[in-house]
């Protein structure tokens, strides 16, 4: 089982890969098509050129986690196309994808209030510095309160 935030950020490869790569040749994959640090918690999404199966890679601040899905039967209903390298998918939308579904044509109720991933504070302190705080009061920080 995987459990996912809803604000994790998920990137899908547009393009199949060759599923003998292992952690590192998907590594060399994030970084060279498309452009982005593997490192940074980001869920990376393969599929194969016959479309049987998913990998995901993803990195936890320790190390990584690679996870094959294969199908038992059929190939994917849905990946995307197109010239870009890459595209991102909501967490809710991968788990219709993980379940062989096709996630645009799934009927969502509206997010009440997106949510964004958090931002790494400025002078490199702590996450808690630019999260909001529960319960807080109005004499903790007098901004904070109107902004949420």
């Amino acid at each position: 089982m995987l459990a996912l935030s809803p604000s994790q950020r998920i990137l899908l490869a547009v393009q199949p890969v060759d599923f003998r790569k292992g952690i590192d040749g998907l590594i060399g994959l994030c970084r060279q098509r498309l452009n982005e640090n593997p490192l940074m918690g980001t869920l990376f999404v393969f599929t194969n050129r016959r479309r049987t199966a998913l990998k995901l890679l993803i990195y936890d601040g320790q190390g990584f986690f690679l996870i094959l899905k294969r199908f038992s039967q059929g190939r994917l209903r849905w990946w995307p196309d197109g010239p870009e390298a890459g595209q991102a998918l909501a967490a809710r939308e991968l788990n219709i994808l993980l379940w062989n579904g096709h996630p645009y044509k799934t009927a969502w109720a509206p997010l009440w209030r997106p949510l964004h991933p958090i931002s790494a504070a400025p002078n490199g302190s702590s996450m808690a510095a630019t999260a909001p705080r529960f319960g807080a009061t109005a004499a903790d920080a007098p901004g904070e309160l109107a902004s949420i």
